[in-house]
């Protein structure tokens, strides 16, 4: 679409003469009616993921500049949407005085989120970053225009997703509700310290387990003793998958051997010893639809959203006027 931008090669930009670079920045990229987004815009837009790109693909130029160039387009792109929907706000005369108390609202909460104490110690903080306060204020107005237009032109409000359709979606997209085996699982650590003899966390696995053996609750033993992240409660792991455990594959492979109800003997590592419980264990399955029905309404609502979104953007850009440069 448009000419590639040569950001960051070689980490730098290669236009050296500040003139030049001056012209560079202000020249027009594109007229959207009667907005103007000027190169050196798109610049800061693309400028840190291009550096992070570049990073990436040092050694492969051509992947590099491929990236950028799809980064740049996609960036172009949401501005022109940006100034669309900006333009379409003004024209439709949303334009109203409740607008500016809605932004300084906007900003205070800003303030609030961010603990700059007041609006003094932000104008500082922007001033050091080489923006004046009018500019960010813009950028609140614009963003806050751009929301509620979007709300208002593609809003899940006005959509109805039937049963059919969750349902058919259901059906085809099985794989993404598949499970693997599970288990619901507790443990309980125990660090060997380079401090204390060898064999120490050892001997105190052991003595743990005969207790557990005598009756005492495994999870009352977890939150006396164990050093685990789980310890408050009494080990408790949750739900652990086979394919994605997070678990070392000594433990993993104790834990799904184990039935309801059991515990393992202690299992030592070079650096700990731990003792497994598996509370309740799941086989591979699939999702029952009960279960996964509101994940499905949101992910159609999502779509649907989008595809209203853009349906408003290409009838606004159908009546507007778009020059690339």
């Amino acid at each position: 679409m448009k000419t590639f931008l040569s950001f960051f090669v070689a980490g730098t930009l290669l236009l050296s003469a500040e003139a030049a670079h001056a012209q560079y920045t202000t020249g027009i990229e594109v007229v959207v009616n009667n907005a103007v987004i000027t190169k050196g815009e798109v610049e800061a837009r693309v400028g840190p993921s291009a550096e992070n790109y570049y990073n990436r693909y040092r050694n492969d130029p051509k992947t590099y500049e491929q990236e950028v160039h799809k980064l740049t387009d996609q960036e172009i792109e949401r501005m022109i949407e940006e100034k669309l929907i900006l333009h379409d706000f003004i024209s439709s005369g949303y334009l109203t005085n409740l607008l500016e108390a809605y932004v300084n609202d906007r900003i205070n909460d800003y303030i609030v989120r961010n603990d700059y104490g007041d609006r003094a110690v932000l104008i500082r903080t922007l001033h050091a970053e080489g923006k004046t306060y009018e500019a960010f204020q813009r950028e609140q107005r614009d963003e806050f225009i751009i929301g509620l237009m979007i709300n208002m032109n593609s809003s899940s409000r006005k959509i109805l997703i039937s049963p059919l359709k969750v349902d058919q979606y259901y059906q085809s997209h099985k794989d993404e509700f598949k499970m693997d085996d599970q288990v619901k699982m507790r443990m309980i650590v125990l660090p060997q310290s380079p401090d204390s003899p060898p064999g120490t966390a050892k001997r105190l696995a052991e003595e743990i387990l005969a207790k557990i053996d005598s009756g005492v609750p495994f999870s009352e033993m977890a939150q006396v003793y164990s050093a685990g992240a789980e310890r408050a409660k009494g080990g408790d792991r949750d739900w652990v998958d086979r394919s994605d455990s997070g678990l070392r594959r000594e433990l993993a492979n104790v834990a799904f051997a184990l039935k309801p109800g059991e515990h393992s003997g202690v299992i030592e590592t070079p650096d700990a010893c731990f003792l497994l419980k598996v509370d309740d264990v799941r086989l591979a399955h699939i999702k029952p639809l009960s279960e996964v029905r509101f994940d499905i309404e949101r992910t159609l609502r999502t779509d649907e959203n989008n595809r209203l979104k853009n349906l408003w953007i290409q009838r606004l850009r159908r009546k507007s006027f778009v020059s690339f440069y």
